[in-house]
């Protein structure tokens, strides 16, 4: 393949324009065919038959010993025979890149079968019986195809193609052909190309199968051939205009596609397909479908595999594509080839992106995921053409920035933020890898309910998320509390791997929930529920240090601390709703209910040395509206009762132990009756899950205190 330098100096502007199509691409099939056209003209150059060769087939043996046997025809007298000169009737040498167009390979990838080509391709390490066996095959079985027998009574040169299947019946010049190449060979295997040089005049030189006319026609009959008969078509053909190029044509409707769709079994894509007809529903042209299938290098390196799933990533250039755009474009696409596949194509874009000028970010980007269930049976996820690389760049920046940033996850003063990081938990570490997190959907693996991607359905709501991510559509809130809250519940059990309260995973979990309701002007969270809609929202944290905490007058930091982080969490916000009826009201009790159940269950483990806590005796899963009236009661009952014991102990407290949150659990819950909530259970447990977590985070910063004791035990006990 040429290099994006070579491209430009091979095919100078006014060159390469006359080959780019008219029209801006609207339509996956434009795409392909721009990604074909700009193969085709990479690798075997323009011209009719170029988009019909398939150089990469057998790209692996450019090169290497012995991977070219050519058979020698002498047609230029009354009789065909095999080549008598130095050479001999046999040549066994290397294929080499100057070859490529020459020997005009065309694949054809069927298991069984010979190749649409006079030049057709061995397996791996065949015996020298075996290969000589494909190259006698070059004119007892492709000489005589069907298709290339009807080719060749209409081509004027057809008689070259007859007098290689008159010399296929002479069983003296077959012997002689696998007497030379198993001499030649040595008895040692080979992986090797197979082909014929014919010469047709007297004084004339042999003649390579992509130096003959009739040899290329041939070729594309025999290919094209199989573009009507997939499938147990007969002829799916027709005379239509192509959805391509706008212009009348001779449409094919079985072709192949480097993304299998619109094939005979996709009856998603063809509701009530008649297999004869299926040009009528999908006509394309001949040419262009061979030009959409020599798309498939550029398809699959813009490919990568997540959550059992293909991701489909294609960059193309936005509006009218100029010499200079397709320039671009090729680079690009080029880049994105050579990687060594430890990134996905949306980085490669992103780095792509970033050495280029601001008025140069052209591309626009086809997205897609497949999910495979069945032999040749796929589903398609979020579809688009509007995919563009600011989506997930803008997510990955923003979630840094949240968590690296902003007061609720950072402070320097002597009392911890709201919520806790961890340097080893990407998500809460301001990863530098965060782009690729969220590209490759570790970013939703890291936080959604765990899956085995072997057995992964259709319904995988990971796929969904990063399909959404990438082509800047909401995801319902609704599925990110579901799947929020199964992740929390599975990890909270002592029969996993991860034994306790997760609280790095909760902080994770809601920095992406920020993350994606605050993505400038991206807004990636949706509901149709006026209750959750305030979720939706981005929050106000402030981006600096949270002295603000700190009270002014000298009392407790956790009370101020406390009400900033709820009035700045839309979703918990009084200021947006603070009706006791609310959904708003209710979530905002779920959450300080977590919160005193954490608080207290820190002190019960660092001050009681207890191994079960009121975290442990009241789980995420054990939450419901039908009890955490009762939960309430008791977490309240448990918080006097170490109040009166502190008192005891040292003789004056002041106050109610945890007071700050106390009497916020009386207003919300302990006085309305949360039989009459109206709360979603995912809800309702995924903000007892925060508030749990930012119970079990609200305590001295040790390492801000100036405090010597080495036990936070201690240091609790001395405030």
């Amino acid at each position: 393949m040429l290099s994006p330098e070579k491209f430009q100096e091979q095919y100078p502007a006014d060159k390469l324009e006359a080959e780019l199509p008219d029209s801006p691409i609207g339509s996956l099939r434009g795409l392909q065919y721009l990604y074909g056209k700009l193969y085709t003209l990479a690798t075997t150059g323009g011209g009719k038959y170029a988009p019909y060769l398939t150089p990469d087939a057998a790209g692996d043996l450019v090169d290497t010993d012995d991977s070219l046997i050519v058979v020698r025809v002498d047609a230029s007298g009354d009789e065909p025979r095999l080549a008598d000169d130095d050479l001999g009737p046999v040549q066994v040498t290397r294929y080499t890149t100057d070859l490529i167009q020459q020997v005009g390979h065309c694949k054809y990838p069927a298991a069984a079968g010979i190749d649409h080509s006079a030049t057709h391709q061995s397996g791996q390490d065949s015996e020298p019986e075996k290969l000589a066996r494909y190259a006698k095959e070059r004119l007892t079985k492709w000489a005589v195809d069907d298709v290339v027998t009807q080719t060749a009574d209409k081509h004027p040169a057809g008689w070259i193609i007859d007098r290689l299947a008159e010399l296929g019946e002479d069983e003296a010049a077959l012997d002689t052909i696998e007497e030379a190449i198993t001499r030649k060979l040595g008895g040692e295997s080979a992986t090797s190309l197979l082909t014929v040089r014919v010469k047709t005049e007297t004084d004339g030189d042999y003649q390579w199968p992509g130096d003959l006319d009739v040899f290329n026609e041939a070729m594309r009959q025999r290919k094209l051939s199989k573009l009507v008969t997939k499938n147990k078509a007969k002829d799916s053909s027709g005379d239509a205009t192509d959805l391509v190029t706008g212009l009348p044509a001779r449409t094919v409707g079985t072709s192949e596609d480097p993304q299998n769709y619109f094939l005979g079994k996709q009856l998603e894509k063809f509701p009530g397909l008649d297999i004869e007809n299926a040009w009528r529903s999908h006509p394309i042209s001949e040419d262009a479908a061979i030009t959409v299938m020599n798309a498939e290098t550029f398809v699959e390196a813009c490919t990568y595999r997540t959550f059992g799933a293909k991701v489909y990533y294609l960059p193309y250039i936005f509006g009218r594509l100029t010499p200079q755009k397709a320039y671009k474009l090729y680079g690009l696409l080029h880049r994105i080839v050579e990687d060594d596949g430890d990134t996905t194509p949306i980085e490669q874009a992103h780095i792509n992106q970033r050495e280029q000028e601001p008025a140069d970010r052209l591309y626009r980007f086809y997205v897609s995921a497949i999910m495979p269930h069945q032999m040749s049976r796929y589903d398609v996820f979020g579809e688009t053409l509007n995919g563009r690389l600011h989506y997930p760049t803008e997510l990955a920046f923003t979630h840094n920035r949240f968590v690296e940033k902003v007061s609720v996850f950072n402070t320097r003063t002597e009392w911890t933020a709201p919520l806790p990081t961890n340097e080893k938990w990407g998500l809460l570490s301001g990863s530098d890898d965060q782009l690729g997190a969220v590209a490759n959907g570790w970013y939703f693996y890291q936080t959604f309910a765990e899956r085995d991607d072997d057995a992964a359905d259709a319904d995988d709501p990971r796929i969904e998320a990063l399909v959404s991510v990438l082509s800047g559509s909401p995801i319902s809130v609704d599925v990110l509390l579901e799947e929020y809250v199964d992740r929390i519940i599975d990890d909270q059990t002592d029969e996993g791997d991860h034994e306790g309260f997760p609280s790095f995973l909760v902080a994770s979990q809601f920095a992406q929930l920020c993350a994606l309701a605050d993505t400038d002007d991206l807004k990636l969270l949706k509901t149709t529920d006026p209750s959750k809609e305030p979720i939706t929202h981005e929050p106000t944290y402030e981006t600096h240090t949270m002295e603000n905490h700190f009270a002014t007058d000298g009392g407790h930091p956790a009370a101020p601390k406390l009400e900033s982080f709820i009035n700045d969490t839309p979703a918990l916000s009084p200021e947006r709703d603070d009706s006791p009826e609310s959904v708003t009201s209710q979530r905002r009790g779920a959450f300080l209910l977590g919160a005193l159940v954490g608080d207290i269950g820190s002190y019960q483990e660092y001050s009681e040395n207890r191994s079960t806590t009121l975290v442990d005796q009241y789980p995420v899963k054990s939450i419901s509206r039908s009890r955490i009236k009762k939960v309430t009661q008791e977490t309240v009952a448990k918080t006097l009762t170490y109040t009166r014991k502190e008192k005891k102990q040292k003789g004056i407290y002041p106050g109610t132990k945890a007071e700050h949150i106390v009497e916020r659990l009386r207003e919300t819950i302990l006085n309305p009756d949360p039989d009459e909530w109206e709360i979603e259970t995912d809800d309702l447990r995924f903000y007892y899950a925060l508030g749990v977590t930012y119970g079990m985070n609200d305590h001295p910063d040790w390492s801000q205190t100036n405090s010597d004791a080495d036990n936070p035990a201690e240091t609790e006990e001395e405030l």
